[in-house]
């Protein structure tokens, strides 16, 4: 009997470890910015774009709680960098959107260069110092 306890506690313990180590790699990859299919061909007439200079667009909804965050860094970018844009769209009030470009999960930022092409995208909250690295080429 207490050989068979200790397969079970074992078993319980790897399933457990097994899952912490899944869970860290899946919150250390939250917020990284990743390239964005640039050749994509998607209708974003309707999102508000900026023509003139990069824009930053953030999917979000009234009850995602990390949404809040993104909005916090993503409005401290723009203060510093008044020539980019955001949009902010309501996942909820605007699900075609998300469709189109592929929106799975809460938060998505997506940041456009000027002529309206997809150039970079994250799920999660991401640093404002990334999104900066991220922008400053475009602005030149």
């Amino acid at each position: 009997m207490s050989t068979e306890w200790a397969v079970v506690i074992t078993v319980l313990i790897a399933v457990f470890g097994l899952a912490f180590v899944v869970g860290r790699l899946m919150s250390m990859r939250a917020g990284m910015l990743k390239g964005a299919d640039a050749a994509a061909d998607v209708d974003t007439s309707d999102l508000g774009l900026s023509g003139t200079g990069p824009t930053i667009v953030h999917f979000s909804a009234v009850w995602c709680g990390p949404c809040a965050a993104v909005r916090k860094v993503v409005n401290q970018v723009c203060a510093e960098l008044p020539s980019v844009a955001h949009v902010e769209i309501d996942m909820d009030a605007n699900p075609a959107a998300a469709r189109r470009l592929s929106v799975l999960s809460l938060p998505t930022t997506l940041i456009f260069d000027a002529d309206g092409r997809p150039r970079y995208r994250t799920t999660g909250v991401p640093r404002a110092a990334d999104l900066r690295s991220a922008l400053e080429p475009l602005l030149a």
